[in-house]
């Protein structure tokens, strides 16, 4: 690797420039084989990500005598499964007043539930497996580094208390904000202990070779043409299921039956060389917790188990006609942008050199709310889009389609993701123009609070016409 010394702690190059991180053992690992031709299965699955791995592990825990069969256009954790940030937090893309809007006041209550348990339920799993992915549960803490974040860190967390989730986040002061991440203008911040840090594509291959050891069929390099009613059809052949599971988040307006369903927007992500041991604890990077600011453009970023500091944010346009491509992964002003505000953090890092940057397409569905469920009439499951959000939602995801298809009574089962019907975007090019008029609305907004120290008023209008927080 070749880090180029005409701008020092920026450039790239070589096979990390639109490599993640988490890939780089992977790039000589040999794929697995096509679909063969035509066969059968008990459960076919159309992507072979966090999803459709989750969900092939739980129901073949469930029962080990079915055939489950995964498809894959490329390789095993190809997409966001494999590019993401490494937090499975309990964090979920809309706020629970909106849930209570839309539902009840106790499911958003259960929901926030479930979505808590979820972080120690794939702890569970990759301990009980003996999954290595670098699981740690270290918390995630929201700086507050302006008057206008304090002003919402303390609203947050008295809206916590009187919704009903007490305890789900701890408003820090300025000193034990501090303490955890030692980054610029910190006045305080918020701090949860549901999440956890992992490597995601440790844990995509931890899960992949459990599904196989247990009868689970990957066929990769497989890209499927059309999904039918208990039918799967690709250039290979055809695979006829009783029940066919949709898990394609991003790439899901590639099938024509499904285009307005999902908008892919692009997260985008750097790290930095291994940083010595005393600058870390000059930081308060010598530990594994997640954390970011709170300003209205999400940002997110950790430190990981040798040392790095991953960095990454939103921002990236979404691209006409919901289109996807590898040539969107590296996106040099938006990249750049992203280490500008990692320098801003910690000043002391300008020196560091950046060593991948890479991105990646994430699901957006058009009121933010991901969905799971299961059309027995027509043998179609799926889950997502997750917004951002899936390491863990996808876990929880894939227990609630093991008891769909299983028809297993449990509580997960009467959360408000299940079934859910989300609109369907507007036909281009009113989505074009509405998508990136709320990315700029997010940009705006920070803006808009650092010129005047409170909380925006385009941030709460956003809010308000979304859902999302």
């Amino acid at each position: 690797m070749v880090v180029s010394n005409t701008q020092p702690g920026r450039d790239v190059s070589g096979a990390a420039h639109g490599t993640p991180l988490w890939r780089e053992d992977r790039e000589f690992t040999a794929r697995r084989p096509a679909l063969p031709g035509n066969v059968t299965a008990d459960v076919a699955i159309v992507g072979a990500g966090f999803t459709g791995l989750w969900a092939a592990y739980y129901l073949l825990q469930a029962d080990p005598s079915l055939k489950v069969v995964l498809l894959e256009r490329e390789f095993a954790g190809f997409g966001a499964s494999g590019r993401n940030g490494g937090w499975a937090s309990s964090i979920f893309p809309v706020s629970l007043a909106r849930v209570e809007q839309l539902y009840s006041h106790r499911a958003a209550l259960d929901l926030q539930a479930a979505m808590n348990d979820t972080v120690s339920e794939i702890g569970r799993v990759v301990d009980a497996e003996g999954i290595d992915c670098e699981y740690a549960r270290d918390g995630f803490v929201s700086l507050a580094r302006s008057e206008a974040q304090w002003a919402r860190a303390k609203a947050t967390v008295a809206g916590a208390e009187k919704f009903g989730t007490r305890g789900q986040w701890q408003l820090l002061d300025s000193t034990a904000a501090q303490e955890k991440i030692n980054a610029t203008n910190v006045l305080g911040g918020i701090y949860t202990e549901h999440c956890a840090l992992l490597h995601p594509d440790k844990l995509v291959r931890g899960l992949a070779g459990w599904v196989e050891e247990h009868g689970g069929v990957i066929y990769e390099d497989t890209a499927v043409d059309e999904i039918g009613k208990g039918i799967v059809w690709t250039e290979q052949g055809s695979v006829t299921a009783s029940v066919v599971i949709r898990a394609t988040e991003a790439f899901t307006p590639e099938f024509p039956a499904y285009r307005r369903n999902v908008a892919p927007l692009y997260s985008l992500v750097v790290a930095t060389a291994p940083l010595l041991q005393g600058l870390r604890e000059d930081l308060g990077l010598d530990g594994r917790t997640a954390f970011n600011d709170m300003r209205n453009l999400r940002i997110y970023a950790h430190p990981t188990s040798d040392g790095r500091l991953l960095f990454g944010g939103r921002g990236a346009p979404y691209h006409f006609g919901s289109k996807v491509d590898s040539s969107f992964d590296v996106d040099e002003k938006i990249h750049d942008k992203i280490i500008d505000t990692m320098h801003e953090f910690f000043p002391a890092l300008r020196d560091v050199p950046i060593t991948h940057r890479w991105g990646g397409p994430l699901g957006v569905p058009r009121d933010w709310f991901p969905s799971v469920g299961y059309d027995q009439n027509n043998k179609t499951a799926w889950a997502g889009p997750y917004v951002g959000d899936g390491v863990a939602t996808s876990n929880l995801a894939g227990r609630i389609l093991r008891n769909l298809i299983l028809d297993k009574r449990d509580n997960l089962n009467s959360l408000p993701v299940v079934n859910h019907r989300s609109p369907k975007w507007e036909i281009e090019p009113f989505r074009w123009f509405g998508v990136n008029a709320g990315l700029r609305a997010a940009a705006t907004a920070d803006l808009e609070e650092r010129v005047t120290n409170k909380p925006s008023k385009v941030s709460a209008l956003l809010e308000k016409l979304t859902g999302a927080h």
